[in-house]
């Protein structure tokens, strides 16, 4: 079913394209004033182009024209990244208002449920599957846009939205090749090569970043392609399946929604209390920070990989959620929503860390 030697060439040609694109996007950046300035809330330094997700975007388009891809719903797809695409981009060129970001992410979800792709059930251990009814439309586009505005967030240090989206995809697309979904192996694959075509020019130092137009990209076709892939499995205890696989993006989203709500600020308030930020402010530097982030989503896609088994045992899947949760309550505490900001667990583990130096 699978011919890999496409696949392979696929994704050569949206790495490639996309690294190449790149230069050219970077002094376009340039030249039109497309630019991150640094204020007192970033973390860079020196003015640095920002629409680096327009290469991303056309990596991944001739990586796609070659698949030569005939599937039903993908001019729906495609037509609603368009969407996705001029919303990032005109918010990178001009700050569009948040209601009208919103409006276009909502264009765009909307399209998506017209074509009928939609999360239609869920499967629950012990309850067997359940049918969501009406409420699927309203879960579908909350999913979209929510997985669009929680890889926008994290696109706060060099590499870090490039990365962690490219550990999702690779854990996506792993779970395709294991589950024969065709469509899904191959939109993955492509959005993998352009990432890391990209990557080469966004990790730190960057020289370029991806800007809203990417981020924001990116967030769409991994909540398409989780929809179309990883909600479709009937195993046990696949509801939660995508939610590990994005677990890094959507906790610190969760957590920057309760934070501002708990500080009476407005949800849309751009902060520096972000996990990231968090974790720069523990000491580590920009790049073991953006290190660390990779690890855990490397981590939390491998669990998801083996949630995805069918063969997986009751035993091995609450061993598997207690160590996500334990993961998350770690994250907790470098957010501060723990004990008023307490961090009992993350102090243990950095008094354990230098026992261990001093023994050595």
């Amino acid at each position: 079913m699978f011919n890999f030697i496409n696949i392979t060439i696929a994704f050569l040609i949206a790495l490639i394209a996309s690294f190449l694109l790149t230069f050219v996007v970077k002094r376009l950046a340039v030249k039109i004033g497309a630019v991150d300035k640094p204020d007192h809330r970033k973390i860079h330094t020196e003015v640095t182009p920002r629409i680096g997700g327009v290469a991303i975007f056309l990596g991944a388009l001739l990586g796609g024209l070659y698949f030569d891809i005939n599937h039903p719903q993908l001019m729906p797809i495609f037509l609603g990244a368009i969407i996705i695409f001029l919303t990032g981009l005109l918010d990178d060129l001009y700050n569009l208002k948040p209601m009208l970001k919103l409006t276009g992410h909502l264009a765009a979800a909307t399209i998506l449920v017209g074509s009928g792709i939609i999360i239609e059930r869920i499967t629950l251990p012990i309850i067997g599957v359940i049918d969501l009814g009406f409420f699927s439309v309203f879960i579908t586009v909350f999913w979209i846009v929510g997985i669009t505005n929680a890889i926008n967030l994290i696109d706060g240090l060099d590499g870090l939205a490039t990365g962690v989206s490219t550990i999702a995809l690779i854990s996506i697309f792993t779970m395709a090749i294991i589950d024969a979904q065709v469509i899904v192996a191959y939109l993955s694959i492509i959005l993998i090569g352009a990432n890391l075509g990209f990557l080469y020019h966004n990790f730190y130092p960057a020289k370029i970043y991806m800007g809203d137009v990417g981020s924001n990209f990116l967030g769409y076709m991994v909540a398409v392609i989780s929809i179309l892939g990883l909600f479709k499995n009937i195993t046990l205890f696949s509801f939660i399946i995508p939610i590990i696989v994005l677990a890094v993006p959507i906790f610190d989203t969760l957590s920057a929604m309760v934070r501002r709500a708990y500080n009476n600020e407005g949800i849309m308030t751009a902060d520096k209390k972000h996990l990231h930020y968090q974790l720069i402010a523990e000491g580590y530097s920009h790049r073991k920070t953006v290190l660390i982030i990779y690890l855990f989503s490397a981590l939390f896609g491998g669990l998801a990989i083996l949630f995805s088994v069918g063969n997986t045992t009751i035993t091995t899947s609450l061993v598997i959620t207690a160590i996500v949760l334990f993961i998350l309550h770690i994250f907790a505490e470098l957010a501060g929503l723990v004990m008023g900001g307490k961090r009992p667990v993350v102090d243990f583990l950095r008094k354990l860390k230098k026992k261990m130096q001093r023994s050595q």
